[in-house]
C-alpha cells in the first residue's frame, strides 16, 4: 500500500490550497480516509477524516467551516480543499488511511488508528 500526498504550498493569508491523496494497494471508498497535521515542535494533530464506504465527514474545531475533505471513488483520491487559510495552519499535512474493520468515530481522530500514511507535503501561509 502506497499513499501519496501532493498539493501544498506557500499561501498568503485567507488565500486557499487544495490538497490530493492518491492511493494504489487499497480502495479508498472501502477505507477511512483522513488528513493529520504537523507543526514544527508539536504533535500530528487530526485535521478531518471522510469514513469507510460512507460519505460522513468530520472535522477538527479549528478547521471546521474552513475545510472540506471529499473522496473521488472513480480516480481513488481524497482532496482536502482549504480555504480561509491561516498562518497557524501551517503544518505538514499528511493522509492516511485504515482499511481494516469499521473503527469507532473517536478512534478515527487517532494517529495510531491507520497503518498507511502519505509521505506528507508541506503547507506555509505567509501573514
Amino acid at each position: 500500500v502506497q499513499l501519496q500526498a501532493s498539493g501544498g504550498g506557500l499561501v498568503q493569508d485567507g488565500g486557499s490550497l487544495r490538497l490530493s491523496c492518491s492511493g494504489s494497494g487499497l480502495t479508498f471508498s472501502s477505507s477511512g480516509v483522513a488528513w493529520f497535521r504537523q507543526a514544527p515542535g508539536k504533535e500530528r494533530e487530526f485535521v478531518a477524516v471522510v469514513r469507510k464506504s460512507t460519505t460522513s465527514t468530520y472535522y477538527a474545531t479549528s478547521v471546521k467551516g474552513r475545510f472540506t475533505i471529499s473522496r473521488d471513488n472513480a480516480n481513488n483520491r481524497v482532496y482536502l480543499q482549504m480555504n480561509s487559510l491561516r498562518p497557524e495552519d501551517t503544518a505538514v499535512y499528511y493522509c492516511a488511511a485504515v482499511d481494516m474493520g469499521n473503527p469507532i468515530l473517536s478512534s478515527l481522530y487517532r494517529p495510531a488508528t491507520y497503518p498507511y500514511w502519505g509521505q506528507g507535503t508541506q503547507v506555509t501561509v505567509s501573514s
